[in-house]
């Protein structure tokens, strides 16, 4: 008796599919019209976030970022520098995003994703324009030597939201990152401490240390479809819906940026006003992840 249900529910699933497949913008406006997705969130939620700090041994800091199937490892490598004449007592900040054929079937082997650079802009954009590094924290000695912190993201699983997963693991990554020890050298130059073999000689900083982040940003990116507003949308989402929107707001709710890549006009502020309140109520979810993931780490 228990066959035919089964064979039943089978069919039913396989068309279910097909019309997916074929016709996937009514497929979500079926259920767009219930106020639920496909994967059963309301319009509104974000997907499961999750924060491991430290998962790359070998750098200064490190973390592995999950936004959903998104997956994003970020990794910070610190060099000391001579600074510009420009800025003697600041260090710098390179940020490089890398998109591998593994993260999604949409990315060829042999080609660069066309999203890498757009996103890497984006990044490079917001961090240094938040205001979250006080780039004089990284100065040694004036005009003489300073960091220079090589931020390099690797997309291990593209599933919708880049730039908002990105985003969170570099600043889970920064959060993690903890500045070397160096000390002058024979020639006198500045080098890494332990690398040297120089642990005897009085060092330039005396200790390890965590930088000071201010004004941390947090994103979110929505879809928009005629009336309905999807925040962190899925890959598939992003393929079929009308217009993409990314608001930056720092820890204090202020405003950083807001992008919008094509897409339709908006006719009506109040779909931005939508995506920066749900923003907000993001951002506190997304400082609670990291809290806790801070706390994990110290208790380790």
């Amino acid at each position: 008796m228990g066959l035919p249900n089964a064979s039943g529910d089978l069919s039913t699933e396989v068309e279910v599919d097909a019309f997916r497949r074929l016709f996937p913008l009514r497929f979500y406006e079926k259920h767009l019209l219930e106020s639920i997705r496909p994967d059963a969130r309301p319009l509104g939620r974000a997907r499961e976030t999750t924060i491991a700090l430290g998962a790359v041994a070998s750098a200064n800091g490190s973390a592995l970022a999950k936004i959903g199937s998104t997956t994003m490892l970020a990794a910070i490598k610190m060099e000391v520098m001579t600074p510009s004449l420009e800025t003697p007592d600041e260090g710098c900040i390179a940020i490089d995003f890398h998109m591998p054929p593994i993260c999604s079937p949409i990315v060829r082997p042999g080609r660069p994703a066309e999203a890498a650079p757009v996103v890497a802009k984006q990044l490079s954009d917001t961090i240094l324009s938040s205001g979250m590094i006080n780039l004089k924290e990284l100065s040694l000695v004036s005009g003489k030597a300073a960091w220079m912190a090589y931020l390099d993201i690797y997309c291990l699983d593209a599933d919708g939201a880049l730039f908002d997963t990105a985003l969170l693991s570099a600043v889970a990554a920064f959060s993690h990152l903890e500045i070397p020890v160096v000390s002058l050298n024979d020639d006198g130059k500045i080098v890494l401490s332990e690398e040297q073999g120089l642990s005897d000689r009085e060092p330039v900083n005396k200790e390890k240390r965590k930088i000071n982040l201010s004004s941390v940003p947090f994103s979110l990116t929505c879809v928009l479809h005629k009336n309905y507003i999807l925040a962190d949308p899925t890959a598939e989402e992003e393929s079929i819906m009308d217009t993409i929107v990314t608001v930056v707001l720092d820890s204090s709710s202020q405003l950083v940026s807001l992008q919008k890549p094509g897409g339709t006009v908006l006719a009506y502020t109040s779909a931005i006003q939508d995506c920066i309140a749900l923003t907000r109520q993001r951002v506190k979810e997304l400082q609670k992840i990291l809290e806790e993931a801070i706390s994990g780490m110290e208790v380790d």
